[in-house]
């Protein structure tokens, strides 16, 4: 069923959203290490703007994102399914189904790494402010929000050529 004045559903299976067409906007060697990484942008399918929501799977192995924090944006996870672990700069916590946290802006790095051999299934859902960056204390890696709404990666000392993160190849250039 769709909204009378536009293409845009009122309700969808969340498992039948699209996968992202990409698994990573991360420029290599980062790329490779979300493969096993699997996103249903779920936000997207309404036309919402001011935040987004994926339904996201990590497979045995995988993990959500590089260790990272946000300068501007908040971040909010909810299991779902699986026993994802909660990797911060500050230490780890095991998770389980019904488990939240969420992550303000400026705060502690994070992500999630499934050690186990099960999927891990969660709700991802964060904000659009304008001008954020990210930053990964483990990698030498920065990014950049620009004002077109995509990702500029480059190293910690801004060399790499800013390349955008729709780039087929994902890698830095220069």
């Amino acid at each position: 069923m769709t909204s009378e004045n536009t293409k845009v559903p009122l309700a969808i299976k969340a498992e039948d959203a699209p996968l992202r067409t990409k698994p990573s906007n991360y420029p290599e060697p980062f790329f490779s290490r979300m493969a096993k990484r699997e996103k249903r942008p779920l936000g997207d399918i309404f036309g919402l703007k001011n935040f987004g929501v994926n339904l996201t799977r990590l497979l045995p192995g995988g993990e959500s994102a590089l260790l990272h924090r946000h300068s501007k944006q908040d971040e909010f996870v909810y299991i779902l399914d699986g026993t994802p672990t909660l990797v911060t700069d500050t230490g780890e916590i095991d998770m389980e189904p019904g488990m939240c946290a969420g992550f303000p802006a400026a705060g502690i790095a994070h992500h999630l790494v499934n050690r186990t051999t099960r999927d891990v299934v969660y709700l991802e859902i964060g904000d659009r402010t304008p001008g954020d960056e990210g930053s990964y204390p483990s990698n030498d890696l920065k990014a950049s929000l620009g004002p077109d709404g995509k990702w500029v990666f480059t190293r910690k000392d801004g060399s790499g050529g800013g390349a955008p993160s729709d780039r087929s190849e994902g890698e830095y250039e220069g």
